[in-house]
């Protein structure tokens, strides 16, 4: 692929994420972050309690994970319209950090790894209240 292109292709890949939620923020990259680990966990995690691969639940949690990154697109879209620092894009971002880090820790227990009991009562609670 010439060079053009690639800058070409990279020009506008940085102008849709400018757009989409402003200049990139640090809670950004760790929310993006924990959604690949959470893929990644989802899928061993499946695997080792021998449910195999489905490729319609693995769509569906990659297709919720980019509805979690538009719904980002428009509390920044809100935040320009209201004039406000980043208040409501960052509510959200860590509304789903922490999601994130909850499904993280169901998937590391269903693999068989040790959790603290503490840590475990805290999901079940958290999973009743979804």
């Amino acid at each position: 692929m010439p060079l053009v292109w690639v800058c070409s292709i990279s020009g506008l890949l940085g102008l849709v994420i400018t757009f989409a939620f402003g200049s990139w923020v640090e809670s950004l990259t760790l929310l993006v972050v924990a959604m690949g680990i959470d893929y990644v966990t989802g899928v061993t995690a499946s695997l080792k309690e021998g449910k195999g691969l489905n490729s319609a639940f693995g769509a569906w949690g990659l297709a919720r994970k980019g509805l979690m990154l538009l719904v980002i697109l428009l509390a920044h879209r809100i935040d320009i319209l209201l004039e406000l620092p980043n208040v409501t894009m960052g509510a959200a971002i860590y509304f789903y950090i922490a999601n994130e880090l909850i499904s993280i820790t169901e998937n590391y227990g269903r693999m068989g790894l040790p959790l603290p009991d503490r840590v475990r009562k805290m999901i079940e609670v958290l999973k009743d209240k979804r």
